[in-house]
């Protein structure tokens, strides 16, 4: 019954916790390291092909994107989520592989032409395909027996369409313990989806910390600030640019604004336009409108009831094709550009800025999180000048930033989740936030009566005995060739990998019929005569 960190541990993105129990191995997100990674995450101390569960908090990329590559190195197990995160994650990771594939082909041109190695995608949407055939779903709220000796429950914590912390309900060998993972706590009082529910007992909780040494700025009325920033920028004669993360707060954006159109509070300008240029902010609006009944909080829920959809309203149009999107900047008329990436790090967003931000009339309004070392986190820090497409962008737009508008807790809203807990669980491990907020978070937690502790990758607990196995100490990123050594080995490690799911299917197949075992010898046999080198 033990417990390795392996991602986001004294760090904010890369999601990955590993627990082994009961004889199974069982992956607790797998997410992709985005923006500044400051320290080296362990590896999975076992054949990719020998996990047989991932469960997932949440779509979010930086919980779910590296999946695909657990399909690709021979994960065949189950994928277990809420049935909204099923949904999204297909259009989250479908996305990302369109992206990487699409770098890989800009980058190989050059590559070719400088004679350089082939740059190789994590994954394709092939595997992407594949591995959404692994996901099933579950309801918030039913213990689910995920195997002899374990079960599990997802409860809705807020910070998501489909957002969930999971309850593991362990008995190995005569010992019974609880561990409950938080994934990331939603903030109270945001629109459209509910609010935390509580979990209250467990012996052992894993805890994101993302705000865990700040408090979000309550004062905002979102709506006042948005009308008028979209009322000033309208009266100079610019446009008003929102880089939003297209699942979750793009929804979010659509909401205020609908309100904003229904009591007219912006003047001279009846009917503006609303553009969502993003094909998965689309998409992830059509399974927010599918998913309402189940997920909605209950004040957008009064609208429905009202036969009012929260996050639609006349004058809302729509990018798909890139014909589309360019579209939008020929027309000259004032209007509100909603895209992605909300860091503005990929994707549409970096074209909308590119015509933008030089003109003094323009207003970019940031609504999310900006990590580290992006382009969003560069012009919240008021960057003069940026570089975007090989080209230096003058910053002479209006920045705002919503500083309230946020899908995490801050630190009341950690408190008082993880004082939910009656009794106090023995310990609390605290991951899923920057180095100094990480430990600052646990001194908070002491100083109310907890144990807490922020453990660094690699680091082992043993469940059961209530002790550490091995505790680990940080190891800082080798910045200038991890990905790059990452990339150059990506084809043989799949090569590697499939070696080990062939060991992992040989030993599944032990005890079998001798005529079957006998024409599988053989098979690999041929494989190895015609390989062998």
């Amino acid at each position: 019954m033990r417990l390795t960190f392996i991602g986001a541990d004294h760090e904010v993105t890369g999601s990955a916790h590993f627990l082994q129990a009961c004889g199974k191995n069982i992956l607790i997100d797998y997410g992709m390291e985005q923006g500044i990674n400051v320290f080296e995450n362990a590896s999975l101390p076992v054949s990719i092909s020998d996990i047989d569960y991932v469960l997932v908090t949440h779509a979010h990329i930086d919980h779910i994107g590296m999946i695909p590559s657990l399909y690709i190195k021979g994960f065949r197990g189950k994928i277990i989520a809420t049935k909204p995160t099923c949904e999204l994650a297909g259009i989250m990771l479908m996305d990302s592989a369109h992206i990487q594939e699409f770098e890989a082909e800009w980058r190989n041109r050059k590559a070719k032409r400088a004679g350089k190695p082939e740059y190789i995608p994590l994954y394709t949407t092939d595997d992407v395909t594949g591995t959404l055939k692994l996901f099933t779903s579950v309801p918030y709220g039913e213990k689910l027996k995920l195997c002899d000796g374990i079960d599990m429950r997802f409860t809705d914590v807020g910070h998501l369409l489909g957002s969930a912390s999971i309850e593991l309900f362990i008995d190995e060998a005569g010992v019974r313990k609880t561990i409950c993972f938080s994934g990331d706590i939603g903030n109270y009082n945001q629109p459209l989806i509910k609010d935390p529910a509580y979990t209250t007992s467990a012996d052992y909780v894993v805890m994101e910390s993302t705000y865990g040494d700040r408090l979000h700025d309550q004062s905002d009325d979102f709506v006042k600030t948005l009308t008028d920033i979209i009322q000033k920028t309208f009266d100079a004669g610019g446009n008003v640019v929102i880089p939003s993360f297209a699942v979750g707060r793009t929804q979010e954006i659509l909401y205020f604004i609908r309100k904003i159109k229904e009591d007219k509070l912006v003047h001279g300008h009846d009917g503006f336009e609303v553009v969502i240029d993003s094909p998965l902010g689309i998409e992830a609006t059509q399974i927010f409108n599918k998913n309402m009944y189940e997920c909605f909080d209950h004040e957008a829920m009064e609208l429905v009831n009202k036969g009012i959809n929260p996050i639609a309203f006349e004058g809302l149009k729509t990018a798909v094709t890139s014909s589309e999107s360019v579209a939008i900047n020929n027309d000259k008329k004032p209007k509100v550009i909603i895209s992605a990436s909300g860091m503005c790090d990929a994707g549409r967003i970096r074209h909308h800025l590119k015509h933008n931000l030089w003109r003094p009339e323009c207003s970019v309004v940031f609504v999310g999180y900006q990590a580290h070392a992006t382009l969003g986190r560069a012009l919240i820090e008021g960057a003069d000048e940026v570089r975007i497409f090989g080209e230096d962008i003058k910053v002479a737009a209006h920045i705002y930033k919503l500083s309230g508008l946020s899908g995490h807790a801050d630190k009341n809203g950690l408190l008082t989740w993880i004082n939910a807990f009656s009794p106090k669980p023995q310990n609390v491990f605290i991951v899923h936030g920057e180095d100094l907020t990480c430990q600052n978070f646990v001194n908070s937690l002491k100083e109310q009566g907890f144990k807490a502790k922020a453990p660094y990758s690699g680091s082992i607990f043993d469940l059961a005995g209530g002790e550490w196995v091995y505790e680990a100490e940080p190891v800082p990123v080798k910045k200038d060739d991890k990905d790059k050594k990452a990339r150059a080995n990506a084809v043989f490690d799949r090569l590697v990998a499939a070696g080990e799911r062939l060991m992992t299917v040989i030993n599944h197949n032990k005890g079998g019929a001798n005529k079957d075992l006998a024409k599988f010898a053989d098979q690999i046999n041929s494989l190895c005569d015609r390989f062998d080198r």
